[in-house]
């Protein structure tokens, strides 16, 4: 049996106003679960990878409930810690065309923002693993969760294991007293592995695209070699930087692309136009799991980064955070199939 991987953070009841309703219209809210990590997880298990996610949930119903609902996916759940107060939510409202989406935050005191170091163990976490995955939206929750992630990534490296962070900048969440620019550097530093959107370099490490505008949708692959070269500067440990390249064109039609470099080979990959979203929340999250899956089952970067920007594309047409996918769907759009006729 392959080796798992582990992704570590939080995750949140996730609740929206059915269709594209305004909060102000609701009268009843969907509800599914999601968070950056656990999405990542949920992807690598539909790809028949073995993964375990770990994170900190209240020992009540919900946080029974949220488990339920990640093993329904496949993955493993045995590494969960219980206590704390309260799940964390997140609302959603769906926008459409030229109004955007909204998310309003509900996760103060989570019981993964009171997690701190020493109520993970994670030399049993990290028993039969070989990759390592968390986000820059850990430690932006609380101090306690910082250390934690730290905690994380270095028992990872003096185990061996390959590490990935997607830098996942949330202004919104840096708020218990240390800026990203200060807490981020010495969690990547032990990174192998990068990825990040078309404008965290900028706003986490101060690393901009030259000549990319992101409001006017110019996000050109070839621009943000610069970035990537730059990152590798700064952290000598990245072999692998991956950037997710979206041009808004609306909430309801955007195009999608990335690029990778890898050991200073850069690769650029096809660009998606994705004109009827139905949910982008997790996008990015399908990316991720895409290229961790593509850079573990193919021995060619270039196809790693195809399956990543395929993944995350057929993500666009799926309810809910998760990208429920499999490895034949995705290749099929790797092909040029991109009809969307019926399969029969």
């Amino acid at each position: 049996m392959a080796n798992k991987v582990v992704s570590f953070g939080e995750i949140m009841l996730r609740l929206s106003p059915p269709g594209m309703l305004r909060f102000g219209q609701a009268r009843s809210f969907d509800v599914v679960y999601g968070g950056g990590e656990s999405n990542v997880a949920v992807s690598l298990a539909n790809y028949g990878v073995p993964v375990d996610f770990v994170t900190r949930l209240p020992a009540n119903d919900l946080g029974d409930a949220c488990v339920q609902f990640l093993r329904q996916y496949g993955v493993g759940v045995n590494h969960i810690a219980r206590g704390g107060e309260r799940l964390g939510i997140y609302f959603l409202e769906m926008g459409a065309v030229q109004r955007g989406s909204k998310v309003v935050y509900d996760r103060a005191h989570s019981a993964m923002a009171t997690v701190e170091p020493g109520m993970i163990d994670w030399a049993a976490v990290f028993a039969g693993a070989d990759w390592f995955h968390w986000t820059g939206i850990t430690p932006a929750i609380s101090s306690g969760a910082a250390a934690a992630c730290l905690e994380a990534v270095r028992a990872a490296k003096e185990r061996g294991l390959i590490v990935s962070c997607d830098l996942n900048f949330r202004k919104n969440l840096w708020k218990w007293g240390k800026p990203a620019s200060e807490v981020m550097p010495e969690l990547v530093s032990y990174c192998d592995v990068a990825i990040g959107n078309e404008e965290d370099a900028a706003q986490v490490f101060g690393i901009h695209a030259p000549d990319a505008d992101v409001i006017a949708g110019r996000v050109e692959a070839d621009t943000y070699r610069v970035v990537c070269e730059e990152l590798h500067q700064r952290f000598e440990g990245l072999t692998t930087i991956a950037i997710t390249l979206r041009g808004s064109i609306s909430a309801s039609h955007n195009t999608w692309s990335g690029a990778l470099w890898r050991e200073g080979q850069f690769y650029t990959g096809a660009r998606y136009d994705i004109t009827h979203i139905v949910d982008r929340v997790g996008g990015g999250d399908a990316f991720v799991g895409g290229l961790i899956h593509g850079l573990r089952a193919y021995d060619d970067p270039q196809r790693a980064l195809d399956f990543a920007i395929a993944a995350s594309c057929l993500k666009h047409s799926i309810f809910g955070d998760f990208n429920l996918v499999s490895v034949a769907e995705v290749e099929k759009l790797m092909r040029g199939d991109a009809s969307g006729r019926v399969s029969r």
